[in-house]
C-alpha cells in the first residue's frame, strides 16, 4: 500500500485557496514597498487548479478588473519579475497554455519581455496594457520559490483563501472561509443565489446554479464564522457582503451552507465509460486514447489500481466518489473491447481526469494479463468524512510505564516498538504516550469496514475481531518531520459509541455484530484500551509532533482525505509530556501550518 500523504489538499481546496498579493512587495529586502513606482494601482495573485500556493496562473487586477498574461514571448525572468510582484524570493518555473486552466476577463499583458532583475512587471517591455491577440488558452503561469520575501507583508491578502469541501463533483461544496488563519464553515440563515454566486466567481466559476443549506455536502468542524450573510451578487468576496459574526447559540453544524457553481463543459466525460456493471454506477473502466491512428477505447491494467485512482475515474464520469476500486473484473462483460492501454496508473486523488495521473504512456505492462484483471469502480453520490476530535487527544494524554508482562497481548499485535522484541520479557517496562481518540462521521455514508464479515481475523488473545488491517498510524515526528516513534490501531471494533441527540446507533461489535460508524456518530477509542498508545521508549527528551492518521492506506473511500490527518506540538522532557495546538490537518491557512511545522519550541506548558 501507498504511503499517506497527511496534508494532502483536496482538488477544490487547491483550487480555491486564491493567493492574493498587492503589488506593493519588494524585490529585495531592502527595498521600501510603500515607496516603490510602477506597480502602485494593482494587485497580484495566483488562480487555477490544481495548485500549490506557491504557483497557479498569474492575474492582475488593473482599474478594479481581474486579467491574465499572454505566454507569447514569456520567459523565467518575467517569472521571476512577478514572483516577487506577488511576495516570493524567486520562481522556480513558468508554465504556457493555461496549465492551470483558462482564465477570465482581460488578456492585461502580451509579449512581455523581462530582464529579470526589473522592480515592477510595469518596467518589463510588453505590447502594452489590454493590447493582445491571444486568447484565455495561452494564459501564463508562475511556480515560485515557497519563500517568502523578508518584511513582505500580508495586508493586502484575500483573508476569505474560499474554498469547496466534501463535493462529489467539480465547483460544488461545503462553503468555508478562513479567518484568522484558521478555516471556518459559513451558516445557511439568508444563505441565497446572490450569495452563493459571490462564492462561486470568487472561485474562478461562473454564477451559482444552486444555493444548499442543511448541510447538504456534510458537516464541518470547528468555527463557523459567519451567519445571515446578505450579498447583492456584485460583491469581489463574502467578506464583503453584510453578515453577522456568529455566536456558539447562533448555528450548528447541520446548517452548514453549500454551493453549486455553473462549469465551462470540458467533455473530459466523453474520454471515459464504464461496461458490464449492472447499473450506470459500476463497471469495468474503460478510456478513450488517440494516436498513433484513430481514436480508439481500451482497458486499464489493474496493478496497484486503488481507492485514490477509482476517485479520479468517478469524478471524470460525474458519478461522485468511489465507493470501490476494483483490480479483478471477470465477474463482468468485457464486450468487445479487449486491448489494455493503460497501465501503471497512479494518483494522487486530486486530479480532474485519469489522463492527468501518472502512468506507463503509450507502452503498456501489466503483471497479470487478461482482461478479467483490469480496472473497475463502483461509484456513488454520497461517501463518509472521518475527522478525529483534536481536542480530547490533548486533554487526555499523558505517560504510562507498563509492566513487560502486562503487554504479552500488545506485542503479539505489533503495537510496541521493534526494540521490544529484545526486551528481558517478562521483567522490565515499556513507555506509553497514551491518549483517547474520538472518530466522528461527518459525511453523508455510514463508514464501513473495506472486508466483509467473511474476511475478518479473530486474535484470540485480546478476544475480537479485526475488520481492517490498519485503521489508525499514530507518529511522534521531529518538528522537520523525522519519524521517531510510531504505533498503530487495527480496526477492531468499529461501532457507534455515541451519536448525535436524532441519530441512532446502528453498528455495534459485540456477538459478531456490524461494524462501522453511522453519519452523526462517532467511535471512542479510550486512552486505557491495549494498543492506544505510542511506545517512546526510545525517544529523547526533545520538541515533537504528535501526529495521528485516520485510515491511512485509504482503504475505504471518503469524500475528503485532507482531513483525515491531525497534528499536536508535544515536549518531552525524560519524565512528562506536554501536548498542545491540536488540530485538523487542514483547518489551518498554508501559512500558519508552515508556522507550525517550524515549532521553535515550548512557551507556556500545562502538564497532562
Amino acid at each position: 500500500m501507498r504511503p499517506v500523504s497527511v496534508w494532502q489538499w483536496s482538488p477544490w481546496g487547491l483550487l480555491l485557496c486564491l493567493l492574493c498579493s498587492s503589488c506593493l512587495g519588494s524585490p529585495s529586502p531592502s527595498t521600501d514597498p510603500e515607496k516603490r513606482a510602477g506597480s502602485q494601482g494593482l494587485r497580484f495573485r495566483l488562480a487555477g487548479f490544481p495548485r500549490k500556493p506557491y504557483e497557479g496562473r498569474v492575474e492582475i487586477q488593473r482599474a478594479g478588473e481581474w486579467g491574465t498574461i499572454c505566454d507569447d514571448d514569456f520567459t523565467l525572468q518575467a517569472a521571476h519579475v512577478l514572483c516577487r510582484e506577488l511576495g516570493f524570493t524567486e520562481a522556480t518555473g513558468w508554465t504556457h497554455s493555461a496549465k492551470y486552466g483558462p482564465g477570465t476577463g482581460r488578456i492585461w499583458l502580451d509579449n512581455l519581455s523581462c530582464s529579470g532583475t526589473e522592480q515592477s512587471v510595469t518596467e518589463c517591455a510588453s505590447r502594452g496594457w489590454g493590447n493582445s491577440d491571444c486568447t484565455h488558452d495561452e494564459d501564463a503561469g508562475v511556480i515560485c520559490k515557497d519563500q517568502r520575501l523578508p518584511g513582505f507583508s500580508d495586508s493586502n491578502v484575500i483573508e476569505a483563501r474560499v474554498r469547496l469541501k466534501s463535493g462529489a463533483h467539480p465547483g460544488e461544496g461545503r462553503v468555508e472561509v478562513l479567518k484568522a488563519s484558521t478555516w471556518g464553515t459559513v451558516c445557511d440563515r439568508k444563505w441565497d443565489l446572490h450569495a452563493a454566486s459571490v462564492v462561486c466567481r470568487e472561485l474562478g466559476f461562473g454564477s451559482a446554479r444552486e444555493a444548499l443549506s442543511g448541510a447538504r455536502m456534510g458537516q464541518g468542524m470547528g468555527a463557523i464564522h459567519l451567519s445571515e450573510v446578505r450579498c447583492s451578487g456584485q460583491e469581489l468576496s463574502l467578506w464583503k457582503c453584510p453578515h453577522k459574526n456568529i455566536t456558539a447559540e447562533d448555528c450548528s453544524h447541520s446548517q452548514d451552507a453549500g454551493v453549486r457553481c455553473n462549469l465551462p463543459y470540458t467533455g473530459a466525460e466523453t474520454r471515459i465509460r464504464l461496461s458490464g456493471g449492472r447499473s450506470q454506477h459500476e463497471g469495468r473502466v474503460e478510456v478513450q486514447i488517440g494516436g498513433p491512428g484513430p481514436l480508439r477505447w481500451g482497458l486499464i491494467c489493474g496493478d496497484d489500481w486503488g481507492t485514490l485512482e477509482a476517485m479520479v475515474a468517478c469524478r471524470q464520469l460525474g458519478l461522485g466518489y468511489a465507493n470501490h476500486g476494483l483490480q479483478e473484473t471477470w465477474y463482468w462483460d468485457s464486450g468487445n473491447i479487449t486491448e489494455v492501454v493503460m497501465s501503471g496508473v497512479r494518483c494522487t486523488g486530486t486530479e480532474l481526469s485519469l489522463d492527468q495521473c501518472a502512468h506507463h504512456g503509450t507502452h503498456t505492462t501489466c503483471k497479470r494479463t487478461g482482461t478479467r484483471f483490469t480496472a473497475g469502480v463502483i461509484c456513488s453520490e454520497t461517501a463518509s468524512d472521518l475527522l478525529l476530535h483534536s481536542a480530547l487527544v490533548q486533554e487526555t494524554a499523558y505517560i504510562e510505564d507498563r509492566p513487560l508482562h502486562m503487554l504479552y497481548c500488545a506485542a503479539e499485535e505489533n503495537c510496541l516498538a521493534s526494540s521490544a522484541r529484545s526486551a528481558n520479557w517478562p521483567y522490565g517496562h515499556r513507555r506509553l504516550l497514551r491518549f483517547s481518540s474520538q472518530i466522528h462521521n461527518l459525511g453523508r455514508a455510514d463508514f464501513r469496514p473495506k472486508a466483509g464479515r467473511h474476511s475478518w481475523v479473530w486474535h484470540e488473545c485480546h478476544g475480537h475481531y479485526h475488520s481492517m488491517d490498519i485503521f489508525t498510524h499514530y507518529d511522534i515526528l521531529t518538528p522537520n518531520g523525522t519519524k521517531v516513534a510510531e504505533g498503530h490501531k487495527a480496526s477492531f471494533c468499529l461501532e457507534d459509541t455515541e451519536c448525535q441527540e436524532d441519530v441512532s446507533k446502528r453498528y455495534e461489535c459485540a456477538n459478531f455484530g456490524e461494524q462501522g460508524i453511522t453519519v452523526g456518530c462517532w467511535d471512542l477509542y479510550r486512552h486505557d484500551i491495549d494498543c492506544q498508545w505510542i511506545d517512546i521508549t526510545d525517544v529523547k527528551p526533545g520538541n515533537y509532533i504528535l501526529q495521528v492518521v485516520i485510515n491511512p492506506n485509504f482503504e475505504v473511500a471518503e469524500s475528503d482525505f485532507t482531513n483525515n490527518a491531525m497534528k499536536c506540538n508535544c515536549k518531552y522532557d525524560g519524565h512528562r509530556i506536554w501536548v498542545h495546538n491540536c488540530h485538523i490537518g487542514d483547518a489551518f491557512s498554508e501559512e500558519a501550518n508552515r508556522r507550525f511545522e517550524r515549532y521553535p519550541g515550548q512557551t507556556s506548558n500545562q502538564i497532562i
